[in-house]
C-alpha cells in the first residue's frame, strides 16, 4: 500500500523573487476556453446562493465570469442568461420591435418586462419609426396605436455598423437609439448610446467579440437535451458540466454530447486526479474543473470519506491538462486572495469561488441580521435544501430515494458590492505577481518555487499575539 503526502493551500508559501515592475503593471488576462477571455481569472460558482443575473453581470462588468447555477427550469435559466447577454452591446443584433397597429400600452409592458426605453417600430420587415419613452411620455389615452405616436423616419446608419460614426451620429443629432438598416430598409440591428456609456464606464469588461457580456451556464450530465438547446438559444458563452463526480462514465458521454449538439465550448469536471483530467479531455472537453471537497460548505471528505486537498490536485490535474494545452479552473478552497495566486502559480488558468461571493449583494441569498450583524444565506449544492429542489443528481442520487447531504446550509458576513471587494482580491494576486516577479499568468503557471510550511508557519503567517481593532477587508479570522 502507498500513501501519498497531498497539501492544501495552507500547506505551502510562494518563495519570493526578483521584480523590476510594479504589482499594477502585471497583465491579469486568461482564457478559460476557446474564444472566452476573461480579463481577471475570477469565476463566480454556479450555486443557488451565488449566481444569478445579478451576480453574472457585476463580475463580467468587472473583468470575470459568472456561472448562472441549474437548480431552476431550463426556460428560466435561460431566460437569465439572456438578460446578462442583453445588458451590454456594441450592436444589438437582434433587438425587440413593435408593429405599427399595437398599442402605447402593449409598448408600455414590454419596456417593463424587459428594462428597456424604445423600440423600433417595423412594417414587413422594414423600419417605419422608433417610439421611445420621450415618445409616450405625455400620452395619456393608452389605446392609442403606434403609428399615431411614434417618431417616423428615425436617424438610421445603413449598412455595416461603425461604432465612431455611430458616436458622431450621437453627438450631431442627439438621439439615444440609433437603428441599423441594410439596403432595403431591412432592421438589421440597434446601437444605443446607453450601450457606449456602459462600455466606457467598464471598460474592463469580459465580453464576447459581439461586446457582450460573457456568461457561463451550468448542466446536468444526464437530461441536458432541451436546457442545452435554450441555452445555445439565448447564446450562453460556455456549459459546466455539473457533477461532483466527474470521473465518471456519464460526464465523459455528456461532455461529448453536448460536443456534437452545439458549438457551444463545454467545461467537464470536478476533478481530483491526472487520470480524471486525461478521461475528459479524452471525451472532448474544452477545459477541466478541479475540486473534490475544498469548498467551506461541502462536507463529501467526511461524508463518503474521498477526495483531494485542492492544492496537490490542482497541480495533479494540470500536469495533464497543460501539456495538452487545456485550461483548469481550480474550483473551491479559495480563503484569501493569497489562494488564488497560490492556485494560478500551481497551474491553474483561473479560479471558481463560491464562499467569499455568497456575502456579496449581487448574490442571490436572503441577507439575516443576527446578534446585530448583517449575514446572508450560503448552502451547498449538496445541502439537503439545495438536494430538495434539484440538484440530487449532482449528487448521483436517484429523485426518489432519502437524501444523502454532502453540504451544509449557513451563512457568511455580508461584504457590500461586488466592485470593492473583486478589487481586493484581483490586487492581492497582482501583489504575488509582483513578490514572485511575473508579469503575466503564464510566467507565474510556471514559476513553480513554493515551499511546504508547517502548522507553526501558518499560525506565524496569520495576525498573531495582538487583538484586531480594526478589521481590515481583505482579511478576518
Amino acid at each position: 500500500m502507498i500513501i501519498e503526502e497531498s497539501l492544501s493551500y495552507d500547506d505551502v508559501l510562494l518563495l519570493p523573487s526578483y521584480a523590476d515592475f510594479l504589482p499594477g503593471e502585471t497583465d491579469v488576462t486568461c482564457t478559460i476556453c476557446p474564444d472566452v477571455v476573461l480579463n481577471v481569472p475570477l469565476l463566480t460558482a454556479a450555486m443557488d446562493t451565488v449566481t444569478e443575473q445579478e451576480m453574472a453581470i457585476a463580475v463580467a462588468l468587472h473583468g470575470g465570469v459568472g456561472v448562472i447555477h441549474r437548480n431552476m427550469a431550463p426556460a428560466e435559466q435561460a431566460r437569465q442568461v439572456r438578460t446578462v447577454k442583453r445588458h451590454l452591446n456594441w450592436i444589438i443584433e437582434s433587438p425587440l420591435t413593435v408593429e405599427k397597429d399595437r398599442t402605447v400600452r402593449d409598448v408600455w409592458d414590454i419596456m417593463e418586462r424587459y428594462n428597456i426605453s424604445g423600440l423600433p417600430v417595423v412594417e414587413d420587415g422594414k423600419l417605419c419609426g422608433i417610439i421611445t419613452s420621450r415618445d409616450m411620455r405625455f400620452c395619456r389615452d393608452l389605446t392609442l396605436k403606434v403609428g399615431d405616436v411614434m417618431t417616423a423616419d428615425p436617424i438610421v446608419m445603413q449598412g455595416k455598423p461603425d461604432i465612431d460614426h455611430a458616436k458622431r451620429k450621437f453627438d450631431a443629432h442627439k438621439i439615444e437609439k440609433l437603428p441599423v438598416v441594410d439596403d432595403n430598409g431591412v432592421l438589421t440591428g440597434l446601437i444605443t448610446v446607453k450601450d457606449i456609456e456602459k462600455h466606457n464606464d467598464f471598460p474592463h469588461a469580459a465580453t464576447d467579440p459581439n461586446g457582450r457580456l460573457l456568461v457561463g451556464a451550468a448542466i446536468p450530465a444526464v437530461g441536458f437535451e432541451q436546457r442545452i438547446e435554450l441555452l445555445a438559444d439565448a447564446r450562453v458563452d460556455f456549459f459546466v458540466i455539473d457533477a461532483a463526480h466527474g470521473d465518471t462514465k456519464n460526464v465523459a458521454e455528456a461532455v461529448a454530447a453536448v460536443k456534437t449538439r452545439t458549438k457551444v465550448p463545454v467545461i467537464g469536471g470536478n476533478i481530483a486526479t491526472r487520470e480524471g483530467a486525461k478521461r475528459l479531455i479524452d471525451a472532448g472537453a474544452d477545459a477541466i474543473k478541479v475540486g473534490v471537497g475544498p469548498g467551506s460548505i461541502c462536507t463529501t471528505r467526511v461524508v463518503a470519506g474521498i477526495g483531494v486537498p485542492q492544492f496537490t490536485a490542482v497541480v495533479a490535474a494540470t500536469e495533464e491538462a497543460n501539456s495538452r494545452g487545456v485550461p483548469v479552473i481550480a474550483d473551491g478552497g479559495i480563503k484569501y486572495s493569497g489562494d488564488i495566486t497560490k492556485a494560478l502559480a500551481a497551474g491553474a488558468s483561473a479560479v471558481m469561488i463560491g464562499n467569499l461571493f455568497a456575502g456579496l449583494k449581487e448574490s442571490p441569498g436572503t441577507e439575516i441580521i443576527y446578534e446585530g450583524r448583517i449575514f446572508k444565506s450560503y448552502r451547498g449544492m449538496g445541502s439537503l435544501a439545495a438536494i430538495q429542489q434539484g440538484s440530487g443528481d449532482r449528487y448521483q442520487m436517484n429523485a426518489d430515494e432519502d437524501p444523502v447531504p454532502e453540504g451544509i446550509e449557513g451563512r457568511v458576513p455580508y461584504k457590500g458590492e461586488l466592485k470593492p471587494f473583486l478589487h481586493q482580491l484581483v490586487t492581492g494576486l497582482r501583489k504575488g505577481m509582483g513578490y514572485c516577479g511575473c508579469r503575466n499568468l503564464e510566467q507565474l503557471r510556471s514559476y513553480r518555487k513554493f515551499i511546504k510550511i508547517t502548522a507553526a508557519g501558518l499560525r506565524e503567517g496569520h495576525v498573531h499575539d495582538v487583538s484586531i481593532t480594526q478589521e481590515p477587508p481583505n482579511y478576518s479570522r
